[in-house]
């Protein structure tokens, strides 16, 4: 709701032909993903919320599908404050921390609920690591579990030898190289161009990646391996924030739960649309068999324990505690 100062100096603005309001911000919102993906339209949808909440005090300008900043370039533009908000793939950014590769283990969250629950319980650590860099989280959310296409049936695990993975994430390209795979780091956006050129042969991403890069025009199976859920989160700049008044910061974390809500359910949604989606195009979706069930399995438990290495007592504690909350 707008206060009522706001709302007279709207009505002003309006009887005069003036401005909404000299002071308006307007931010730049940057996300590397195409306007097909849900997050794309939850983002957006996030703008026109903030815009409707504040009667124009504030807009945010969506550029999807890293049109503005490529990928890696997004975070350290907010940090710096060429643009002011931003939206990541959390795991690329585990060269900072191990915390953010944690909803990248295999077996720490296999479902919404877990995945939600990991969220809550890292949240607080990511947004003192955000701060320190002077940045926000704004919400996190979810992707689809992940599997693994092919152009082929994947049922032994010696297929994984010298394969030539597509992975979104240092974890991801872990992963491969312990089946024995050949990972190669691809953007959302360039995967129908690796697959055709020949790079990749395979990849690890979910059911709604599938679906909106149109898999089938290049592979025929989906192994709906279950693998993780990874999430990503949208961040603002703390200082272009702390700028804007008290009503309209109030505004911008209403919209922020609201859009985390909504996202969380639009994943659901998505992943069973982009399933069926997916079988309609004649792509085979199956689970693992038992031997590339196990080969899976070992890949992930090996991947965890190199995680427990890298991580430092903090994330360690975390994930410790998230553990024996869902223990109990």
């Amino acid at each position: 709701m707008m206060n009522k100062t706001l709302s007279r100096s709207l009505l002003l603005a309006a009887a005069f032909g003036l401005p909404a309001s000299a002071s308006a911000a307007q931010w730049t919102m940057a996300t590397p993903y195409g306007d097909a993906s849900f997050h794309t339209k939850n983002v957006k949808q996030f703008a026109e919320d903030v815009a409707e909440a504040t009667g124009g005090e504030l807009t945010i300008n969506v550029h999807s599908g890293g049109s503005l900043v490529a990928h890696g370039e997004i975070k350290p533009s907010v940090r710096r404050g060429t643009i002011e908000a931003g939206e990541v793939f959390l795991s690329v950014l585990s060269n900072e921390d191990p915390i953010f590769e944690v909803d990248t283990l295999p077996g720490v969250a296999g479902s919404y609920d877990e995945a939600f629950e990991l969220w809550q319980a890292t949240k607080p650590l990511i947004t003192e690591l955000f701060a320190n860099q002077g940045m926000m989280p704004l919400y996190a959310v979810a992707w689809p579990a992940q599997g693994i296409y092919t152009d082929f049936e994947l049922n032994d695990p010696q297929q994984f030898e010298g394969l030539r993975v597509r992975a979104p994430n240092i974890n991801t390209q872990r992963f491969v190289n312990n089946l024995g795979g050949s990972p190669t780091e691809t953007e959302e956006s360039d995967i129908p161009t690796a697959f055709s050129t020949g790079r990749v042969d395979a990849m690890i991403t979910s059911s709604s990646t599938g679906n909106s890069m149109t898999a089938w025009d290049y592979v025929s199976h989906y192994t709906d391996a279950n693998l993780w859920l990874p999430k990503n989160i949208v961040f603002i700049n703390q200082r272009a924030f702390d700028r804007l008044d008290e009503a309209t910061q109030e505004a911008v974390l209403e919209a922020a739960a609201r859009a985390e809500e909504r996202g969380w359910q639009m994943s659901r949604d998505d992943n069973e649309s982009s399933t069926e989606a997916l079988k309609e195009n004649g792509i085979t979706v199956a689970t693992p068999n038992d031997e590339v069930a196990a080969a899976l399995q070992a890949a992930g438990d090996q991947l965890f324990s190199d995680w427990q290495g890298r991580a430092g007592e903090q994330a360690q504690q975390v994930l410790d505690e998230y553990q024996q909350q869902r223990a109990d």
